[in-house]
Formats: structure tokens, sequence, C-alpha cells
């Protein structure tokens, strides 16, 4: 029964490892992956504040309305952004970009222009955006000028040149900057900010990448990072306050501009530059620059670590193990859930750390597994549970084998085990004159008929069934379950076995089958024995074997002439002094196997005058 001990796995592993090839390939990982990874970068954003030398001067909606009667309706002149960096100049901020495109002149105000162009010439610390398109007129990338920042690779390729938007406002020496495109990934959410852009053997810096070279910092040896976001916005001045301030004979928020990177944007609703991110799916562009910024200077962008696969296989391997060793499914998905909140933590806590720890596809495998090895627990305990009754069906009771299995009382893989039991034989008298007299179909539909009522009385009083040996019966009490009062209630199945025989024998007489000479003998004998399923790996029954079973055996043997049903001394005493039985002593006899004489008693009903017991 060894082989029940551990649960079969190939199926549902085979059904998990096509499970997670379909979901890969539907790029259902990936999308688990992001949406719980979004979640907590979200979480994390909150405990987050962006630098304090990085301002945002925000085109607001505030501006757009304040401005309206001095510059009309946007786009302003660009003679209003030349304004507001002349006077910014003298506060000496570290640099200034313009999330905001000059790609085309102004034909209706040139000289608009020109003041923004005039300048821009006298301030090295602007910066200004451009953008790459899909399609339109391409521009060869060997003649922009070399303050664009593009940069020649190794590798060449034949890739048409791209179509690029450039501050063509500004004098080519002002073109300084970089691109503003936003990259998003296949579910169209932006986490991550492209450093440098592939043009075909050249490569160009975004906005970001070039401010935060300007002001210091190191980048990174990569084409892209995915953002830390911060929760809040930095420190926000509207356009038009920045603006009206730097026209005052004594300005209050220009100088705490000094040293510090100022990024002008639009953040007014109306101006449509809103992104999908982590922090929302209406989250303003200008943020996307500004985080990338922070984190480029910081150098707490979220570099990720690759463990989904290795924490998918970890994790389904462990559920394996668990249900392989049948462990409960109820605990298992305790533990698994206690797992599942270490990993979230454990993303969590990566975030703090500048990592970012792909959970949500292993999470969902491993559920996915947890599920798919519980069904197949559950189908092999119901499968159990049936053989297990259909096994156990033979011994004792159906009914309360199924009683007795739901409550997890029976068991195939049950081991053996010593027992007190009280063992039960029962024997046919005259059965070879039976056979004489009859053919051999009409013997056997004659004990089958007698073995169903005897079968019946022996589970209506508890008893378990062991085997039919020829025309006889062994039984026996108080395995596989313990059955208190077992003693008593066997010898009350023994004495209604006879009745049963009586009744029997009527009503074959009634049909003119008589037995003639048929009879039973019955013996019984507690004691210790070795209980459980014994016999080969092609073969097994659950029997009781030792001592207690071969005195049994002989008892019934010295019925013979005796009486119908004989009992020995320690099934007498284990009925105990409140038994309903009177027991009639009868005698003591000789056994095969055993030197001292037992005394064996004969179980009524009903007292009747016996001869006095000899004293032991």
């Amino acid at each position: 029964m060894s082989s029940a001990k551990r649960a079969p796995l190939r199926l549902p592993l085979l059904a998990l490892a096509a499970t997670a090839a379909l979901l890969w390939l539907a790029g259902g990982l990936d999308r688990a992956d992001r949406a719980l990874g979004d979640r907590l970068v979200l979480q994390h954003s909150h405990t987050r504040s962006p630098p304090a030398d990085i301002v945002l001067v925000a085109i607001d909606q505030k501006s757009l309305e304040v401005l309206n009667e001095e510059a009309g309706a946007w786009p302003w002149p660009r003679a209003i952004h030349g304004e507001l960096l002349d006077g910014l100049a003298r506060f000496k901020p570290r640099a200034v970009a313009f999330d905001v495109m000059f790609n085309e002149a102004d034909v209706f105000r040139p000289d608009s222009d020109q003041v923004l162009r005039d300048v821009a010439k006298a301030q090295p610390n602007l910066f200004f955006a451009s953008m790459r398109l899909v399609d339109g007129n391409a521009t060869p990338i060997d003649q922009l000028p070399a303050s664009m920042g593009a940069e020649r690779t190794a590798g060449t390729t034949d890739m048409a040149p791209p179509t690029l938007l450039v501050p063509l406002v500004l004098d080519p020496a002002n073109w300084q900057g970089g691109l503003i495109n936003f990259e998003a990934d296949s579910d169209g959410t932006g986490r991550h900010h492209r450093l440098w852009t592939d043009l075909g053997g050249w490569r160009m810096p975004s906005m970001a990448a070039s401010v935060a070279r300007f002001a210091g910092a190191a980048l990174p040896d990569q084409d892209r990072i995915r953002l830390h976001w911060f929760r809040q916005a930095p420190r926000t001045i509207a356009y038009s306050d920045l603006l009206h301030d730097l026209g005052q004979e004594n300005p209050v928020i220009a100088p705490t501009l000094a040293g510090h990177i100022v990024v002008v944007g639009a953040t007014a609703p109306g101006l449509n530059d809103m992104r999908p991110t982590p922090l929302g799916a209406q989250t303003q562009g200008v943020l996307v620059i500004t985080t990338a910024l922070a984190n480029l200077r910081a150098g707490d962008w979220l570099r990720d670590l690759p463990a989904r696969w290795p924490l998918a296989l970890v994790m389904s391997g462990l559920l394996a193990a668990a249900f392989r060793r049948r462990r409960s499914p109820f605990f298992i998905g305790v533990a698994l859930g206690a797992a599942s909140v270490v990993m979230l933590a454990a993303a969590y806590f990566a975030l703090r750390l500048d990592y970012w720890l792909p959970v949500g596809a292993a999470l969902m495998l491993a559920w996915t597994a947890f599920g798919l090895f519980t069904v197949q627990a559950q189908w092999l305990d119901r499968r159990e549970r049936e053989a297990t009754v259909g096994i156990f069906g033979r011994f004792l009771d159906p009914r309360v084998v199924q009683t007795l299995v739901d409550a997890g009382e029976l068991s195939r893989d049950s081991k053996p085990e010593a027992r007190e039991i009280t063992i039960l034989f029962s024997d046919i008298r005259g059965f070879t004159s039976l056979s004489e007299t009859r053919s051999p179909e009409q013997v056997v539909d004659l004990l089958n008929r007698y073995f169903t009522r005897q079968v019946e009385v022996i589970f209506r009083h508890g008893g378990t069934l062991d085997k039919f040996i020829g025309d006889a019966v062994m039984a026996f009490w108080n395995a596989p379950t313990d059955t208190p009062g077992h003693a008593e209630k066997a010898v009350a199945a023994a004495i209604e076995m006879t009745r049963a025989l009586d009744d029997f024998k009527r009503e074959l007489q009634a049909r003119n089958e008589g037995l003639g000479d048929f009879d039973v003998g019955i013996g019984l004998h507690t004691g210790p024995a070795v209980v459980g399923f014994l016999g080969s790996d092609t073969r097994m029954e659950y029997t009781a074997i030792g001592d207690t079973v071969n005195l049994g055996s002989r008892i019934e043997s010295a019925t013979k002439g005796v009486a119908r049903v004989l009992v020995s001394g320690a099934t007498r005493s284990a009925c105990g002094p409140e038994t309903r039985f009177h027991f009639v002593h009868r005698g003591q006899f000789h056994v095969k196997g055993r030197e001292q004489p037992v005394d064996l008693y004969e179980p009524l009903l009903e007292p009747e005058p016996s001869p006095a017991e000899p004293a032991t």
C-alpha cells in the first residue's frame, strides 16, 4: 500500500507548463507583472519626495487665463518666453529646459521669434525639445548641428533617415536639448524613459539625459531606464506667477531658483499633454521628464531583477513537493498565502533599494499550480475514498464504512498494528452430506444465501468480516476502528447467527429444501493480534494473525457435540460483570498448540441451572 503515499503529479505539471506557455505567448505573464508592479510602485511613490532643486514652471490653466489678455490664446508669442528667460538669467538657474516645441516659425509674428532667438544666444544653459515622428520629411542626421548632441555609433544600418521635429525657430547653436518622445510598453503605459534613441548609425539623447549630463550626472550605460516615480510633482510655479514676479522691482519667486534646474512644461488639461503611467492614466507628460531627470541625477532609477521564472519554478516546485507528500491542501493554501505576502513585501522593500522585482507572474503561476494540484488532490482523495469504501465494504457494513471514511478513520494506508480483538470462527456442520445430496450449483446457491444472512448479522453487530474459508466464516471485532464492548457484541452476533440459521432452515423446510443435519459451530476468543493489510504487492487482504486467531479456530473445532457457541474465559471476562449474557461452563478442553487445557463457556441470554465451575 506504500505506493499510495505519494501523489503522481505528471498531469498537473504538464497542465501547468502548458498554461505558463500560453500565458507567456499571450502576454498574460507580462500583464500580471506590470499590473502588480504598477500598484507597488504607486504605493511606494508616496514615500518619495522629488528633489528640491528641480522646479516645474507650469503652463497651467491659471496661466492660460491670466495671460490671455496680454499674450492671447495658446500658443503664446515666443517673445513671452524670451521675456521669461531674459528676466530669469540674472538669477542664474543651473539650467532651463523647455518641454515645448519651437519647430515652426510664427509667420504672423516674426519679430517675436527673433526676441526668443536673440535671448537664447546669450544663455548656454538652455535646452529645447526635439521629437521624432513616424513619417514626414526626412532629416539628414549628419547635417544636424553638434549642439543637438547626436553621437555616431560603431554600427551602421540601411535605415532611412528619420523624421525629426527640431527647434528651427532658434539658432542652430541653441538646438541643445533632446528628444521628448513618450515611450510606452505594449499595454500603452509608460514605465521607462529612453535615454538614447537609435537613428541608424547615430543615436540621439533625450531631453532628460542631456540636462542630467549638463548638471554633472554620469549617465548609465544603457539605452533606457525604468522610472522610479514620485507621487507628488516637484515644486511647481505657475508660468504667469513667475513672469509677473520677474516684472517686479524686487522679485520674490525668481531668487529662489538660483542654482536650480527649471523645467517649463504644459500641465493645463486643454493642452492634451497627459500620459498613462503607473501614477494614473492622466499623468502630466512633463512629469516623465522631471522624474527621469531626478532619477539620473540621484542614480535611483529602478534596476530590473530577472526573477520571474526562478520565483515561479521555486514556488511551483515547493507546491509540487508538498502535494506529492499528500499534505493538506488547506494548510498548503495557508502557507502559499503567507509566502505571497512575503513576496509582496520583498517586492515593495526592493523598491526602497531601487530594484524592480517582478512577482505578479510568479504568484499567478504559483496559485495556478495550487489550483491544479488541489483539483488533482481532490480527485485522488475521492478515488481513494471510493477504493477504501470498496475494500473495507467487503469486511464492514458499507454504510458504516462510508461514515468512517468521511471521518478519516479508515484508510488504505493503514499500517498493521497490534490490537486486542475478539475473533469469531463459524463452521458448518454436516456440509459433506449436504454436498452429496445436491448438485454443485445448488450447494453454491445455498451457501451464498446462508453466508448472506450470517454476514448481515456480523455487520449489524459492528463486526469485521475477514474471509470465507470454504464453508467457514472468520470475523473479528475492535478493528480497524475501536469498538467499545467488542467482546459482548461478538457474543451477541454469535447467538444471533445461530438464530439466523434456524430461520433459514425453516424457510427451506417450507419450500421442501430441507438441510438435514446442517448445523453450525461458533468459537470466540479475545486477545491480542496483529491486524492490517497483509499479502503481496499484487494481492493484499485485511486480516488478523496471531495466537488469538489460532485459539479462536481451535475453540470452534471444540464445539462439536458440546454447544453451538463456545467462548474462552478471556472473552467471558471481557464482557464484564454487567453483561446481559449468562455463561455456562462446558468444561476444560485440550487444544492443539497449548499444553494447558482451556476453559470454555456457552453464552446464553437467559440464565439456566449449571454445574458448579471448577476452582482455578
